[in-house]
């Protein structure tokens, strides 16, 4: 008897002909297909207003496309309601944002325990081995952030280098699905660059966690499974029409 095939797991990430246009603006953001597989590393090239923050908006269901599809993980984002995105975003996404966006007054331990605060699925996944504290004190220590400052320091009195360790353990505790980085590196020297890679890739390698990483320094190409340019994605049409309008 033919043993019954497993049909492939859904990749993490899949745009097919997505459109999106801000109000007032004569620029059309368009994707004819993008496709991340999962436990891919994707590194994502694109200068400055080329459309990388609203690609990134799509992806994690802060905004929706006026036509095509989003699949994130199997799920239609377009399906769902603003609640609902907000809460499959909580479970399934960790962010790096470029400027932190750490709760000022609260400690690196507060921080990242925040992570867990709307996402039961995280939450719980962490607390079938350790307690919050203890997950997040143990990220922190592997990203590098010395324990003596990890709970009696405001994070507004870290340093930016401590601060980014702060943003990548609050986005990778509870082994998100994808993680999401938006120039997590722009404002490290090469050395100190290198060594933040090294344990972010070094979490994602233990979690098996898809990434994203959005930048527009070339010199990171080597880090990942696969580079692309966000011109290579783009639907030229619409951006054809959107030059001719």
């Amino acid at each position: 008897m033919t043993e019954p095939s497993t049909p492939p797991a859904s990749p993490t990430v899949l745009l097919e002909h997505v459109t999106f246009q801000w109000p007032g603006s004569a620029f059309r953001f368009g994707v004819d297909r993008f496709r991340i597989e999962r436990a891919e590393r994707v590194l994502l090239l694109g200068p400055s207003g080329g459309g990388k923050s609203t690609l990134l908006g799509l992806i994690s269901g802060i905004i929706r496309p006026q036509k095509g599809r989003i699949d994130l993980l199997g799920a239609d984002l377009g399906s769902l309601s603003s609640a609902q995105r907000d809460r499959f975003r909580a479970e399934h996404l960790g962010v790096i944002f470029q400027m932190f966006n750490l709760l000022p007054y609260a400690s690196a331990l507060d921080n990242v325990r925040l992570g867990l605060s709307f996402a039961p699925s995280r939450a719980s996944r962490v607390r079938e081995t350790e307690s919050d504290d203890v997950a997040a004190a143990r990220l922190l220590t592997a990203l590098g952030l010395p324990e003596d400052i990890q709970k009696g320091q405001a994070a507004s009195l870290l340093s930016s280098g401590q601060q980014q360790r702060v943003a990548a353990a609050r986005a990778l505790i509870g082994d998100p699905e994808l993680v999401i980085a938006d120039e997590p590196t722009s404002a490290l020297d090469g050395e100190s660059q290198q060594a933040f890679l090294e344990l972010v890739f070094k979490q994602l390698d233990r979690s098996g966690s898809s990434l994203l990483m959005v930048s527009h320094d070339e010199s990171l190409s080597g880090w990942f499974d696969r580079v692309i340019r966000l011109t290579d994605i783009q639907n030229h049409e619409e951006m054809h029409d959107a030059v001719a309008s």
